[in-house]
Protein backbone atom coordinates (compact mmCIF):
# COMPACT_ATOMS: atom_id res chain seq x y z
CA UNK A 1 0.00 0.00 0.00
CA UNK A 2 1.37 3.71 -1.09
CA UNK A 3 1.27 5.56 2.40
CA UNK A 4 -2.61 4.32 2.69
CA UNK A 5 -3.69 5.35 -0.18
CA UNK A 6 -3.83 2.47 -2.74
CA UNK A 7 -6.47 3.91 -4.73
CA UNK A 8 -4.52 6.83 -5.59
CA UNK A 9 -1.77 5.50 -6.58
CA UNK A 10 -1.83 6.31 -10.13
CA UNK A 11 -0.88 9.92 -9.30
CA UNK A 12 2.50 8.68 -8.28
CA UNK A 13 5.37 8.90 -10.56
CA UNK A 14 6.86 5.63 -11.91
CA UNK A 15 10.22 6.45 -10.05
CA UNK A 16 8.17 6.70 -6.66
CA UNK A 17 6.51 3.19 -7.54
CA UNK A 18 9.92 1.72 -8.00
CA UNK A 19 11.37 3.61 -4.99
CA UNK A 20 8.36 1.49 -2.82
CA UNK A 21 8.97 -1.48 -4.35
CA UNK A 22 12.48 -1.57 -3.27
CA UNK A 23 11.28 -0.79 0.19
CA UNK A 24 8.62 -3.43 0.05
CA UNK A 25 11.31 -6.09 -0.76
CA UNK A 26 13.85 -4.98 1.69
CA UNK A 27 10.84 -5.38 4.36
CA UNK A 28 9.76 -8.29 3.15
CA UNK A 29 13.78 -9.71 3.70
CA UNK A 30 13.78 -9.12 7.25
CA UNK A 31 13.39 -12.30 10.08
CA UNK A 32 10.80 -11.49 12.40
CA UNK A 33 11.51 -13.50 15.59
CA UNK A 34 8.66 -14.82 18.61
CA UNK A 35 9.13 -16.83 21.16
CA UNK A 36 12.16 -16.71 23.91
CA UNK A 37 15.26 -14.85 22.38
CA UNK A 38 18.56 -14.38 24.68
CA UNK A 39 20.04 -11.08 23.88
CA UNK A 40 24.25 -10.40 24.47
CA UNK A 41 25.22 -13.27 25.30
CA UNK A 42 23.20 -14.44 28.03
CA UNK A 43 22.92 -10.62 29.39
CA UNK A 44 18.80 -10.87 29.30
CA UNK A 45 16.80 -12.92 28.05
CA UNK A 46 13.37 -11.90 25.88
CA UNK A 47 9.73 -13.08 25.71
CA UNK A 48 8.20 -12.18 22.31
CA UNK A 49 4.53 -12.86 22.44
CA UNK A 50 2.44 -13.46 19.35
CA UNK A 51 1.26 -9.87 19.40
CA UNK A 52 4.88 -8.35 18.54
CA UNK A 53 7.81 -9.34 16.71
CA UNK A 54 11.85 -9.29 17.15
CA UNK A 55 14.25 -8.15 14.63
CA UNK A 56 18.18 -8.64 15.48
CA UNK A 57 20.72 -5.99 15.22
CA UNK A 58 20.85 -6.24 11.56
CA UNK A 59 17.53 -5.98 10.98
CA UNK A 60 16.83 -3.48 12.99
CA UNK A 61 19.58 -1.27 11.63
CA UNK A 62 18.01 -2.27 8.17
CA UNK A 63 14.38 -0.84 9.36
CA UNK A 64 15.89 2.14 11.09
CA UNK A 65 18.13 3.41 8.63
CA UNK A 66 17.51 2.10 5.25
CA UNK A 67 13.43 1.89 5.89
CA UNK A 68 13.43 5.20 7.98
CA UNK A 69 16.02 7.09 6.67
CA UNK A 70 17.60 7.57 10.20
CA UNK A 71 21.49 8.27 10.47
CA UNK A 72 24.36 5.05 10.42
CA UNK A 73 26.01 4.04 13.76
CA UNK A 74 23.51 3.80 16.34
CA UNK A 75 24.40 0.57 18.09
CA UNK A 76 21.62 -1.38 18.89
CA UNK A 77 20.58 -4.88 20.08
CA UNK A 78 17.40 -5.04 18.36
CA UNK A 79 13.74 -3.89 17.82
CA UNK A 80 10.24 -4.72 18.87
CA UNK A 81 7.14 -3.85 16.80
CA UNK A 82 3.87 -4.86 16.95
CA UNK A 83 3.14 -8.01 15.00
CA UNK A 84 -0.40 -6.13 13.87
CA UNK A 85 2.01 -3.53 11.93
CA UNK A 86 4.37 -3.86 9.03
CA UNK A 87 7.58 -0.93 9.54
CA UNK A 88 6.04 0.69 6.17
CA UNK A 89 2.44 1.02 7.57
CA UNK A 90 1.68 4.95 8.18
CA UNK A 91 0.54 3.85 11.80
CA UNK A 92 3.37 1.42 13.19
CA UNK A 93 5.69 1.84 16.12
CA UNK A 94 8.62 -0.19 17.20
CA UNK A 95 10.79 -0.37 20.26
CA UNK A 96 14.42 0.07 20.25
CA UNK A 97 16.71 -2.03 22.31
CA UNK A 98 20.04 -1.07 23.16
CA UNK A 99 22.37 -2.09 26.21
CA UNK A 100 24.92 0.19 27.87
CA UNK A 101 27.85 -1.02 30.48
CA UNK A 102 29.19 1.86 32.04
CA UNK A 103 28.86 0.27 35.34
CA UNK A 104 26.34 -0.08 38.31
CA UNK A 105 23.79 3.04 38.12
CA UNK A 106 23.26 4.03 41.88
CA UNK A 107 19.57 5.97 42.46
CA UNK A 108 20.25 7.81 45.79
CA UNK A 109 19.29 11.11 43.52
CA UNK A 110 16.37 9.77 42.07
CA UNK A 111 13.86 11.54 44.73
CA UNK A 112 15.63 14.87 44.47
CA UNK A 113 15.39 15.67 40.96
CA UNK A 114 14.34 18.46 39.65
CA UNK A 115 12.45 17.58 35.86
CA UNK A 116 11.87 21.09 35.08
CA UNK A 117 15.72 21.87 34.91
CA UNK A 118 16.68 18.62 33.31
CA UNK A 119 14.17 19.55 30.75
CA UNK A 120 15.91 22.99 30.00
CA UNK A 121 19.34 21.41 30.08
CA UNK A 122 17.98 18.64 27.68
CA UNK A 123 16.23 21.14 24.80
CA UNK A 124 19.89 23.39 25.33
CA UNK A 125 21.66 19.92 24.10
CA UNK A 126 19.39 18.90 21.62
CA UNK A 127 19.90 21.81 19.89
CA UNK A 128 23.65 21.64 19.51
CA UNK A 129 22.50 17.42 18.34
CA UNK A 130 20.15 18.81 16.49
CA UNK A 131 23.01 21.32 14.56
CA UNK A 132 24.89 18.49 14.01
CA UNK A 133 22.28 16.55 12.23
CA UNK A 134 21.68 19.13 9.84
CA UNK A 135 25.94 19.56 9.10
CA UNK A 136 25.95 16.01 8.22
CA UNK A 137 22.40 16.44 5.93
CA UNK A 138 19.58 15.15 8.17
CA UNK A 139 16.48 16.68 9.42
CA UNK A 140 16.73 19.37 12.59
CA UNK A 141 15.16 18.01 15.59
CA UNK A 142 13.62 20.15 18.59
CA UNK A 143 12.55 18.96 21.35
CA UNK A 144 9.18 20.77 22.44
CA UNK A 145 8.80 19.10 26.16
CA UNK A 146 7.62 16.03 28.02
CA UNK A 147 4.95 13.49 26.41
CA UNK A 148 5.50 11.76 29.78
CA UNK A 149 6.93 12.81 33.26
CA UNK A 150 9.87 10.98 34.13
CA UNK A 151 9.10 8.31 37.13
CA UNK A 152 11.31 5.84 38.73
CA UNK A 153 10.32 2.47 40.54
CA UNK A 154 12.64 2.27 43.03
CA UNK A 155 11.45 -1.66 44.21
CA UNK A 156 11.73 -2.99 40.16
CA UNK A 157 14.83 -0.92 39.37
CA UNK A 158 12.85 0.90 36.11
CA UNK A 159 12.94 4.55 34.88
CA UNK A 160 10.48 5.71 31.95
CA UNK A 161 9.47 9.40 30.28
CA UNK A 162 8.40 10.44 27.07
CA UNK A 163 10.00 13.02 24.91
CA UNK A 164 8.01 15.36 22.17
CA UNK A 165 10.21 15.98 19.66
CA UNK A 166 9.78 17.52 15.91
CA UNK A 167 11.83 16.65 13.16
CA UNK A 168 12.45 19.34 9.81
CA UNK A 169 9.30 21.81 9.43
CA UNK A 170 6.90 18.74 10.24
CA UNK A 171 3.11 19.20 11.62
CA UNK A 172 3.16 15.49 13.12
CA UNK A 173 5.76 15.36 16.19
CA UNK A 174 7.42 12.25 17.05
CA UNK A 175 7.12 10.35 20.08
CA UNK A 176 10.44 9.25 22.35
CA UNK A 177 9.20 7.17 25.23
CA UNK A 178 11.86 5.96 27.28
CA UNK A 179 12.68 3.16 29.42
CA UNK A 180 15.87 1.98 31.74
CA UNK A 181 16.18 -1.37 33.37
CA UNK A 182 18.93 -1.19 35.82
CA UNK A 183 21.51 -3.49 36.00
CA UNK A 184 24.80 -4.87 37.89
CA UNK A 185 26.74 -3.60 35.37
CA UNK A 186 25.14 -1.58 32.89
CA UNK A 187 21.56 -0.65 31.46
CA UNK A 188 19.09 -1.92 29.31
CA UNK A 189 17.72 0.60 27.11
CA UNK A 190 13.88 0.88 25.32
CA UNK A 191 12.75 3.38 23.02
CA UNK A 192 9.44 3.86 21.68
CA UNK A 193 9.70 5.32 18.53
CA UNK A 194 6.43 6.77 17.60
CA UNK A 195 3.91 9.61 16.20
CA UNK A 196 2.99 11.48 19.66
CA UNK A 197 -0.95 10.72 18.81
CA UNK A 198 -0.03 7.32 19.67
CA UNK A 199 0.84 8.54 23.16
CA UNK A 200 -2.27 6.52 24.12
CA UNK A 201 -1.58 3.25 22.62
CA UNK A 202 2.14 3.15 23.36
CA UNK A 203 0.86 3.46 27.20
CA UNK A 204 -1.43 0.19 26.74
CA UNK A 205 2.05 -1.56 25.52
CA UNK A 206 4.57 -0.35 28.30
CA UNK A 207 3.71 -2.78 30.77
CA UNK A 208 3.28 -5.74 28.36
CA UNK A 209 7.46 -4.80 26.91
CA UNK A 210 9.06 -4.29 30.32
CA UNK A 211 7.88 -7.67 31.54
CA UNK A 212 9.12 -9.24 28.14
CA UNK A 213 12.70 -9.24 29.67
CA UNK A 214 14.66 -9.60 32.32
CA UNK A 215 18.16 -9.72 33.28
CA UNK A 216 19.40 -13.19 34.23
CA UNK A 217 21.21 -14.58 37.11
CA UNK A 218 24.68 -12.49 37.61
CA UNK A 219 23.62 -9.62 35.62
CA UNK A 220 20.89 -8.59 37.74
CA UNK A 221 20.73 -4.97 39.97
CA UNK A 222 20.99 -7.06 43.55
CA UNK A 223 23.94 -8.76 41.99
CA UNK A 224 25.71 -5.70 42.28
CA UNK A 225 29.40 -6.35 44.44
CA UNK A 226 30.76 -3.02 45.26
CA UNK A 227 34.16 -4.70 46.47
CA UNK A 228 34.35 -6.09 42.43
CA UNK A 229 32.30 -4.01 40.29
CA UNK A 230 32.72 -0.75 38.70
CA UNK A 231 30.07 2.04 39.36
CA UNK A 232 28.31 4.78 37.19
CA UNK A 233 29.66 8.01 37.38
CA UNK A 234 26.52 9.03 37.45
CA UNK A 235 22.84 8.24 38.28
CA UNK A 236 19.34 8.35 37.79
CA UNK A 237 19.19 12.42 36.36
CA UNK A 238 21.77 11.65 33.96
CA UNK A 239 20.19 8.46 32.48
CA UNK A 240 17.46 10.99 31.18
CA UNK A 241 19.49 13.55 29.95
CA UNK A 242 22.09 11.45 27.85
CA UNK A 243 24.86 13.21 29.85
CA UNK A 244 28.43 10.65 30.03
CA UNK A 245 26.51 8.19 28.90
CA UNK A 246 28.55 6.95 26.08
CA UNK A 247 28.85 3.74 23.77
CA UNK A 248 30.43 3.54 20.61
CA UNK A 249 31.06 7.43 20.29
CA UNK A 250 27.68 8.35 21.00
CA UNK A 251 25.57 9.64 23.50
CA UNK A 252 22.91 7.18 24.65
CA UNK A 253 20.71 9.67 25.96
CA UNK A 254 20.61 10.91 22.15
CA UNK A 255 19.09 8.11 20.64
CA UNK A 256 16.10 9.88 18.93
CA UNK A 257 14.93 7.74 16.12
CA UNK A 258 12.87 9.21 13.85
CA UNK A 259 9.67 7.34 12.22
CA UNK A 260 9.29 7.22 8.45
CA UNK A 261 11.35 10.21 7.28
CA UNK A 262 13.01 8.14 4.16
CA UNK A 263 11.44 7.28 0.73
CA UNK A 264 8.65 6.83 2.14
CA UNK A 265 7.22 10.10 3.65
CA UNK A 266 8.96 11.61 0.33
CA UNK A 267 6.26 9.54 -1.58
CA UNK A 268 3.43 11.08 0.86
CA UNK A 269 5.27 15.08 0.35
CA UNK A 270 5.16 14.15 -3.49
CA UNK A 271 1.86 13.19 -3.95
CA UNK A 272 0.61 16.17 -1.49
CA UNK A 273 2.48 18.75 -3.36
CA UNK A 274 0.85 17.07 -7.07
CA UNK A 275 -2.66 18.00 -4.88
CA UNK A 276 -1.40 21.34 -4.14
CA UNK A 277 -0.48 22.18 -7.69
CA UNK A 278 -3.48 20.96 -9.45
CA UNK A 279 -5.89 22.92 -6.69
CA UNK A 280 -3.84 26.54 -8.48
CA UNK A 281 -3.42 25.29 -11.46
CA UNK A 282 -6.94 24.31 -12.44
CA UNK A 283 -8.20 27.85 -11.97
CA UNK A 284 -6.16 30.89 -12.95
CA UNK A 285 -8.02 33.47 -11.13
CA UNK A 286 -6.58 31.03 -7.86
CA UNK A 287 -8.60 28.83 -5.67
CA UNK A 288 -12.57 29.31 -4.86
CA UNK A 289 -14.21 28.97 -1.37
Amino acid sequence: MLVGVAQEADEYSAEEVQAYEALQRTVDALQPRTGTIVLADGLATLRVPDDFYFLDAADAKTVLVDVWGNPPGQVVLGLLLPARYSPLDYESWAVTIAYIEDGHVSDDDAAEIDFTALLRDMQADMQEASDARVADGYSPVELLGWAEAPHYDASAKKLYWAKELRFGGTDETTLNYEIRALGRLGILSFTFVAATGQLEEVNASRDAVLAMTEFNAGHRYTDFDPGVDKQAVYGIGALITGKLIVKAGVFAGMLEFLKKFGVYILLAIALMWRRFMRLFSSDKSGPQS
